[in-house]
């Protein structure tokens, strides 16, 4: 059996993972990754990317379908569309080629070995891996567990035949006529959409009152409107049952009794559980919180030199939480000092249109006891996204009623997903309204405005507001409060 001997091995080369990693080698520590499948985890090559490549061939074809109609305001005619989805996943395969070779080499750059197998826990120093030419032993200084999450199934719909998860939708190369989505969650949402805008027949079906749950209903709302401008069917506080006796739609209860729904697949979309299983547990004494790894703020187990990152420590289950967490953790063993805040960590919700959200809800805020401040900028007052026929949506930001601190920054709308980095920006910084006010945007950039309309400086909660939102047109200024102003104790 050959041996390695290394000062940190990493398990598992999804996006926290490989970021560590890489770091760490760049940082000049002797590290070693493993990886059973490829480079880039559920994010790069099922997850994140792919589902982005997907979203966007939907969204170009239901262009195409709108223009074809002769319905458009921009004069624009084309003839009727056909999709190819088997050359569209050929595309979106390609894109994820790329970005594993990207990896690969960004590894190898960082001086990093890469082992490509099954790793298992001998015990908390002590990794075996059965890789194609053999068992590897590799003992190492310190082990940091990225081994992510996986989708989470329902006991009356284990996956398998017309039953999928995310993973099987997008690779797909035969659209479903009809659809059955069980979650309203982003991933749901943002699959249910697409396969919508690229012509099947979609139900989602959502325990809940409403979709998005655990976002709040004023941010839904656009989200809920365009759902069903594109034909999608929502069906809420309701419960999937099972198949039919044929196998050819979803059972559903709903407080009007019992409902088939024609489906040709099912798509089960209610959350991502951790992978805790194969990999050795039962070998380590690591305490846990529900299924997931417990760890500390510098993301350390109950046992030492054993650190855990990304999905199988809980919520959030993000990428880039992952990748936060993997750099600091190189960083802590090369001997610096590094934190981050999780309260600057972005969600973003890639629906139609999009969500984006950082910090504190404005009810978040208000449950910690503060009085606290609320600007609102609506995009229908904006010229650029007016140009962009996308004015549904607006900005709201939300702040320290005593000192001006902004606790949160939220907004709905196309595009608003690039507003991401500048909402955490102004979190992390821990910017006060009359920092982020004081910045001077391009105008017309669709994201950036002037500071005051043309009636003069706004109140700071709203003037920030329309910072992130963009400059309101003189025309929709002269009937327009620019943003509605609250206050809450």
């Amino acid at each position: 059996m050959n041996e390695t001997v290394c000062s940190l091995l990493v398990i598992g080369a999804g996006p926290g993972g490989y970021v560590c990693a890489i770091r760490a080698g760049q940082l000049g520590l002797d590290t070693v990754i493993v990886e059973r499948t490829r480079f880039g985890g559920t994010c790069l090559n099922v997850g994140c990317i792919p589902s982005k490549a997907l979203i966007h061939a939907a969204e170009e074809f239901e262009k195409a379908v709108h223009w074809a109609s002769g319905h458009g305001s921009l004069g624009i005619s084309v003839c009727a569309p056909t999709l190819d989805l088997a050359r569209t996943i050929a595309w979106k395969d390609h894109i994820v080629g790329r970005l594993n070779n990207g990896v690969a080499s960004l590894l190898k750059r960082a001086r990093v070995k890469s082992l490509h197998g099954r790793a298992r826990f001998r015990d908390g120093k002590t990794v075996t891996v059965e890789t194609e030419t053999g068992v590897q032993l590799v003992r190492a200084q310190a082990i940091v567990i990225a081994t992510g999450s996986e989708p989470a199934p329902l006991p009356d719909l284990p996956f398998g035949g017309p039953v999928i998860s995310s993973t099987e939708a997008l690779a797909l190369t035969r659209l479903p006529g009809t659809l059955a989505v069980i979650g309203g969650g982003y991933i749901g949402l943002e699959l249910g959409t697409a396969f919508a805008k690229l012509g099947s027949a979609v139900t989602v079906v959502e325990a809940e009152s409403r979709i998005l749950p655990l976002y709040d209903a004023e941010l839904t709302r656009p989200v809920a409107r365009r759902l069903k401008d594109i034909g999608v069917t929502v069906l809420t506080q309701a419960r999937a049952r099972g198949l039919s006796g044929k196998g050819n739609a979803l059972v559903v209860e709903t407080a009007g009794g019992e409902k088939r729904i024609p489906a040709e697949k099912v798509l089960v979309a209610v959350g991502r559980r951790p992978v805790t299983d194969g990999w050795g547990l039962e070998e380590l004494d690591l305490d846990m919180a529900g299924p997931f790894l417990r760890i500390d703020e510098q993301c350390r187990t109950s046992m030492r030199g054993v650190y855990a990152i990304g999905d199988v420590t809980g919520e959030p289950m993000l990428a880039h939480r992952a990748m936060a967490q993997g750099a600091m953790v190189a960083e802590i063993l090369a001997g610096n000092r590094r934190s981050w805040d999780v309260r600057a960590i972005p969600a973003v919700c890639f629906t139609d249109p999009e969500i984006v959200s950082v910090g504190l809800s404005p009810d978040e805020a208000r449950a910690g006891g503060r009085e606290i401040k609320i600007g609102l900028f609506p995009f229908s007052a904006n010229g650029r996204a007016m140009t962009r026929l996308a004015e549904d949506g607006f900005v709201r930001v939300v702040a320290r009623a005593d000192n001006n601190l902004v606790l949160g920054t939220q907004a709905v709308g196309q595009g608003v997903s690039e507003l991401s980095a500048a909402f955490g920006l102004a979190i992390e910084m821990g910017a006060r309204l009359e920092d982020v006010a004081a910045t001077i945007h391009a105008h017309d950039a669709g994201r950036g405005l002037s500071g005051s309309g043309p009636q003069g400086p706004r109140p700071r909660a709203a003037r920030l507001a329309g910072r992130f939102g963009a400059a309101p047109t003189p025309e929709a200024a002269e009937d327009l409060d620019f943003t509605r102003m609250r206050s809450a104790g």
